[in-house]
């Protein structure tokens, strides 16, 4: 049974409900070949709205539609049938290739099943069983979007992204940014410079929610400069290493912190009430 991850999805609210169809339109539908995944036709319409947005914008997602990284976390658990609820817990993750999700029932009142839309995976009919668990394995880097037959049109909906988690050379750092959007492995070098400037509230994760650059190298005895561009609501600089950085929010533009880097090390930062929608930096200091 769920531990913690339970726990934090307990608290769902739930999406209002439209009619109930059945899944017999989907079962039919899922008889392509699973070799590839790939997007269904009505989520590739002319709509200028990305295919995988589209999708999480109508799924049920007690935490909003974000994609939570799990390419550095342990195998991950995906829990159906919390009370009051039709929607998968988490329903949106992204993990490496050759990672198993598993599925796990958790309530006896409803029934559910997690059936792919390509038809790469397929749990069988819905059924209300507490303990009941399923499983598949991602070899294929690709997008994977699935349902609850019983519930697709009321949103019961989820997403598992693979994709390679970045490396830089730099475990730390790439553990600490793989959650953030655009982050690829790539670290702006620095070293030699005796002043840099990063820009905080700079386009990125859903909006001005990002550091840029994202990850820099510098030497012993570079000063950093954080500069608000006004963007993106209010900002700080936290680090979560050490005990500089500026806990105060700002919201104006302008800069409002900087500091001079003395000690070689890995300083990783963030701006707190952002962090976990990816509004993360990091500094490697030679």
């Amino acid at each position: 049974m769920p531990s913690s991850n339970r726990r934090t999805f307990l608290g769902a609210s739930v999406v209002g409900l439209s009619s109930l169809v059945g899944f017999s339109r989907v079962r039919a539908e899922s008889s392509s070949d699973p070799s590839t995944p790939h997007e269904t036709e009505d989520t590739e319409s002319a709509s200028t709205i990305d295919p995988l947005d589209e999708w999480l914008l109508s799924a049920n997602d007690p935490q909003g539609q974000t994609i939570r990284d799990l390419r550095y976390n342990d195998p991950p658990t995906v829990y159906l049938g919390i009370t009051g609820t039709k929607s998968f817990a988490p329903p949106a993750i992204k993990v490496t290739p050759g990672t198993t999700v598993t599925w796990d029932w958790i309530g006896d009142e409803t029934e559910h099943n997690v059936v792919a839309i390509d038809g790469t995976f397929d749990s069988g009919q819905p059924i209300a069983e507490a303990g009941n668990t399923f499983e598949y394995t991602f070899e294929t880097e690709g997008t994977y979007k699935y349902v609850s037959e019983p519930h697709e049109e009321v949103g019961m909906k989820g997403v598992v992204v693979v994709a390679s988690a970045p490396s830089s050379g730099y475990p730390t750092v790439d553990k600490w940014l793989a959650a953030t959007d655009e982050y690829d492995g790539s670290i702006t070098d620095e070293t030699g410079t005796d002043f840099v400037e990063i820009a905080s509230g700079a386009e990125g994760n859903g909006g001005n929610l990002a550091f840029d650059p994202h990850a820099i190298k510098v030497s012993t005895g570079t000063t950093i400069r954080w500069n608000w561009i006004g963007k993106g609501g209010a900002h700080n600089i936290v680090f979560d290493d050490s005990e500089i950085g500026e806990e105060s929010i700002y919201a104006k533009s302008g800069v409002h912190f900087e500091e001079t880097f003395t000690k070689a090390g890995i300083y990783r930062y963030s701006c707190e009430p952002h962090h976990s929608i990816g509004h993360r930096g990091a500094i490697i200091v030679e």
